[in-house]
């Protein structure tokens, strides 16, 4: 991939089909309970065939992306979808829909994968992120503002799925092609940066969206069948759920980085667990849609940051890809979870655990925003992402240099990583990192003719 991001509205659009199978899964596993005869863990279980099949292809792309080049990966996962889910909405057996599901979820995966890359490699990923959970959120509220009103048995959703995957097609034009020969003899493929980090981030989003989708994969049922509403009525809840979700993730692009990670992923998660509770005892309107809507408005910024938290730790996108890859497992576990739970213990109970769950993940998650890039930069400290102490660039610059130096409370400055080709990285010697002196500049001359001049 490029080292100079272009326009991130692609980035965006990709992104949009990638989770949109996600943010569809209450109508999806509703639906093939309802109209081809399968038990609510039945329909769960072909929810958690597509999430599985999604998260397995972006495991398998993790660090791969800039090889290929984000074009063609990103349209053969669009080809697909398209394919996979099609032919799911057209065939009539479960089998054929199952194995429609796990082929769309695949390209589902693998679109998720180029989108992860690229947003990490922008130079704000979180205003990005926040712009594919603005449009996914708008896109699946329109869907479910009119999916109940057509019909259309287990098709139309899978229909649907597919035909936004066929209209992003044309932005994949605009994506980054394959590195060229002198940009692969730079390895892509070193050791993971922050590895700790990285695995308690990937663990705990694991268990989040396990938690989160347990209860999205039966939300549809709790409305229907706990709180005696109809498909209409669930569906106009849900859109306005996804609505305040939108208002959330604007909040969000707003609030950027003023407070840091740490406060709106914890603070955000503590909100998302009292709301599970609340939407998982409904027996009302009131009470099922004050959950939902709260849930959903807080569901998006706190996935932003997480998105935004992993893309910080590998300017490749490596952890963006493994992270999002194991939330996807947990989106996978979520409807077969939620089924089973709600069937042994019933929707309050159920309700409990998943609230607690998300409160136990909630500390290590935050202290892995706090530890990475959750404070400020304050003088006098050297960060990954920052500048040098205020003293010191003072005792080397004698003050002419003021302005490089980042005000107290100032977010953490970008990076830029530079590639050098093995060939001539190979033939560097020690005069290339020789100081500049005061010496006439001499060490600055020697480092010059050391490499420009080979």
């Amino acid at each position: 991939m490029s080292s100079r991001p272009g326009a991130a509205w692609p980035l965006v659009a990709v992104f949009t089909a990638g989770y949109l199978a996600s943010y569809l899964l209450p109508t999806v596993v509703g639906r093939l309970s309802a109209h081809l005869g399968l038990s609510p863990a039945q329909a769960g279980l072909g929810g958690s065939a597509l999430l599985l099949s999604s998260a397995g292809a972006g495991f398998s792309l993790a660090g791969r992306v800039e090889r290929y080049g984000a074009r063609t990966p990103a349209r053969a996962g669009l080809l697909l979808a398209a394919v996979g889910y099609g032919c799911a909405a057209l065939a009539g057996s479960v089998p054929l829909v199952v194995l429609g599901v796990v082929v769309g979820g695949f390209g589902s995966g693998t679109v998720t994968a180029v989108a992860a890359a690229g947003i990490a490699a922008r130079r704000d990923p979180h205003r990005t992120s926040s712009l594919g959970l603005l449009t996914v959120s708008a896109t699946a509220g329109v869907l479910y503002l009119t999916i109940p009103h057509l019909g259309g048995g287990h098709r139309l959703p899978f229909a649907a799925i597919a035909l936004v995957a066929l209209l992003v097609w044309p932005a994949t034009a605009r994506l980054g092609g394959a590195t060229t020969a002198e940009e692969t003899t730079s390895p892509v493929t070193g050791r993971l940066p922050h590895r700790r980090s990285g695995l308690v981030l990937a663990a705990g989003m694991l268990v989040w969206s396990m938690a989160q989708n347990a209860l999205w994969g039966v939300s549809s049922r709790i409305g229907i069948t706990q709180a005696g509403l109809t498909e209409v009525t669930v569906g106009a809840v849900f859109a306005a759920a996804l609505g305040a979700g939108l208002l959330g993730v604007m909040g969000a692009g707003l609030l950027g980085a003023r407070l840091g990670r740490a406060v709106p992923i914890g603070l955000g998660t503590v909100v998302i667990a009292a709301s599970i509770v609340l939407s998982s005892s409904a027996r009302d309107l009131g009470s099922f849609a004050t959950g939902e809507v709260l849930w959903n408005a807080f569901y998006p910024v706190v996935l932003s940051y997480l998105i935004g938290l992993a893309a910080s730790l590998d300017v490749r996108g490596r952890w963006a890809v493994l992270a999002g890859s194991a939330s996807s497992v947990g989106v996978a576990c979520g409807p077969l979870l939620g089924s089973v739970l709600s069937e042994e213990a019933g929707y309050p109970v159920m309700g409990l655990i998943l609230g607690a769950a998300t409160l136990l993940v909630a500390a290590p998650v935050t202290a892995v925003a706090l530890h990475t890039g959750g404070r400020p930069l304050v003088p006098g400290s050297v960060r990954r992402r920052g500048g040098a102490p205020a003293a010191l660039l003072a005792a080397t610059t004698g003050g002419g240099l003021s302005g490089a130096v980042p005000k107290l409370g100032s977010p953490e400055q970008a990076v830029t990583e530079l590639r050098v080709p093995a060939l001539r990285r190979r033939r560097l010697v020690r005069s290339a990192i020789r100081t500049a002196g005061p010496d006439g500049g001499s060490g600055q001359s020697n480092a010059y003719a050391s490499t420009s001049d080979r």
